[in-house]
């Protein structure tokens, strides 16, 4: 994608992102520092010929550079490798995780030895829980990944809905919204304790232990006001994700989403502690030692906000990882990965919602596949264009070639022996194609009528790779030998350029195997041939058109089955149902 990693975007994120958080918007910083972290992997690797020339170097980079992102952002070298693998790659082999994890590694050491926060710590809410946790505990576990599965799909659902409404409504008036959002989040959090304050610093006293007597959240007196004022900010946090997420600033949805599950776990975990303050004989408080406390409401805190974290983004191991880094709580490893998390993802999976990042590339209409691999039983051929725009290997003149640009709107021209014979000869780029036409103007005029030769000729090594230019950035010193016209009566040489050795499928191939070569090699087509005459061609979009339109053999999605609407309205109906039996009951018992 022009532009998405390039200077411009790294200095204008680089800059506005401090602002950002500054304004005290629901918006974190992690996913921008990925990007800008992305941006100087691809502009280092840019600066060196052996990885601007291969784009599957260029991804292992990037891939690196992601980890380093997340590393910096939560001071987790471990958590941003795993993100790299779980996130970031399609196909991820051990020289790159070994990679990621230097760049993660070297990462950290930098910001440890500047150390920003001036603790010696890398995260402001680092602790250390020192109390195991009881089997009466997963119970109250369990709440706490439904929740997270429930809050990544409402956030999920709605937050589309918005992004719809902001795209027709809001998209001239980027400055305006931003404003107003700070302005609105600014009046709104200012009468909520947990809302008012920094969401980094709030996820620290959510978090800490109830060591210190003085410390108001943990006061028995006034832990009613603080379950209230919890629940408030829960829900009040929730909205303002929804609708800042996505707007015209640097945005991430991590930390907001660890913030929500925090202030709910702790509500949680207040109210846990009171039944156990209120019924300490009770049976399943039996295995709580009468001198030592039985209930630490920070842990739930922790719990909430790593299953409040996965119900967003839709990852698992990754988050187990970050919030063990974060945290040290090495203690509640099992609560964590086997309770919280798999019930989120359970939750999720129920629901059938995708992570935020993958439906919102989805609501943007990009060319990416999805991670999972989907069983379609059918061939390419059910999939394939048929009506292609194809050039010929000669014959052609520039006025042809001109009116086929710009009557047409592909990205890649298959070439072919001659009009009546479909035999396959390679494939040339629409970028190619003005970048030679535009290059041999400059060298001498060129007239309507030239003649264009697309047949490859005796080549040597260097004329292969200067004609590279439009892909990896020479546009100087190309010989003018290349850009021959016809007073030499051999017409205008695009050959050079051809893609003499095009990835070529069978059309009975099965469309899962075409959507893996997509994945793992990443071509821009793939081109059809029957028995070597050319038959079709297809892309990343024709897959994804394919599927979205067809669906074949795929279980319906949540959506389609109702989606968050049908469950809140027969949530509703079930609700309004078991009101009236039990009113109907308490009747006929007054009756009595």
């Amino acid at each position: 994608m022009q532009g998405f990693l390039g200077f411009a975007t790294f200095a204008i994120k680089s800059i506005t992102l401090p602002l950002v958080i500054a304004s005290g918007l629901s918006v974190g910083k992690e996913g921008p520092s990925v990007h800008v972290a992305c941006c100087i992997g691809s502009l280092v690797a840019g600066l060196f010929s052996r990885f601007a020339r291969s784009q599957g170097k260029m991804r292992e980079i990037i891939t690196a550079a992601s980890a380093a992102g997340v590393a910096v952002a939560f001071g987790s070298p471990i958590g941003g490798v795993l993100f790299s693998i779980e996130e970031m790659s399609h196909a991820f082999s051990v020289k790159t995780m070994w990679r990621s994890f230097f760049c993660a590694l070297v990462a950290t050491v930098t910001l440890s030895a500047m150390n920003p926060f001036r603790t010696g710590k890398l995260v402001l809410f680092q602790v250390t829980y020192d109390r195991d946790w009881h089997f009466f505990e997963i119970i109250f576990f369990i709440v706490l990944g439904v929740f997270g599965g429930l809050y990544g799909a409402f956030v999920v659902k709605f937050n589309l809905q918005v992004a719809a409404f902001r795209r027709s409504y809001l998209a001239n008036h980027g400055v305006a919204e931003a404003v107003t959002l700070a302005s609105l989040t600014a009046m709104i959090g200012y009468f909520n304790r947990f809302l008012r304050t920094d969401m980094t610093e709030s996820l620290s006293i959510l978090f800490r232990e109830c060591d210190n007597l003085n410390d108001n959240l943990c006061q028995t007196s006034v832990q009613w006001r603080f379950t209230n004022s919890l629940l408030l900010a829960t829900i009040i946090r929730t909205g303002l994700v929804v609708i800042s997420y996505g707007c015209k600033v640097p945005a991430g949805i991590f930390i907001p989403s660890m913030a929500v599950g925090a202030t709910f776990g702790r509500m949680v975990g207040i109210i846990v502690k009171a039944i156990y303050r209120a019924y300490p004989q009770s049976g399943i408080f039996a295995f709580c030692e009468p001198d030592l406390p039985c209930i630490t409401p920070g842990t739930y805190a922790f719990l909430g906000a790593a299953a409040a974290l996965s119900g967003v983004m839709r990852i698992t191991v990754t988050v187990v990882v970050i919030m063990f880094e974060l945290t040290g709580a090495l203690t509640y490893i099992l609560p964590t990965m086997v309770i919280v998390v798999l019930v989120t993802k359970a939750v999720g999976d129920f629901l059938g919602t995708n992570g935020i990042a993958d439906e919102m590339i989805r609501f943007n209409g990009f060319p990416f596949l999805e991670k999972d691999d989907h069983a379609y039983n059918v061939s390419v051929s059910k999939v394939m264009r048929r009506d292609l725009h194809t050039l010929t290997e000669s014959g052609m003149c520039v006025q042809e070639i001109e009116n086929i640009i710009a009557t047409t709107d592909v990205k890649c021209f298959p070439i072919v022996a001659s009009a009546t014979s479909r035999t396959l000869s390679g494939y040339i780029g629409r970028t190619e194609l003005r970048y030679v036409l535009e290059k041999a103007r400059k060298v001498q005029p060129i007239s309507p009528n030239t003649l264009c030769s697309f047949k490859p000729e005796t080549t040597t090594h260097d004329d292969l790779d200067l004609a590279q230019g439009p892909a990896v950035g020479i546009e100087e010193d190309v010989p003018t030998s290349l850009f021959d016209t016809a007073t030499s009566g051999d017409g205008l040489k695009f050959w050079p350029w051809v893609n003499q050795t095009p990835i070529t499928v069978s059309p009975q191939l099965p469309l899962e195997i075409v959507m893996q070569m997509f994945k793992r090699m990443g071509p821009r087509i793939i081109l059809v041939e029957d028995h070597g005459a050319l038959a079709g061609l297809v892309t990343v979009k024709d897959v994804l058109r394919f599927i979205a339109t067809e669906k074949p053999d795929r279980e319906s999605s949540w959506d389609e089955r109702g989606g968050l609407d049908g469950f809140l309205e027969e949530l509703w109906m079930w609700t309004d149902g078991a009101v009236q039996k039990f009113m109907a009951w308490t009747s006929r018992v007054l009756r009595r």
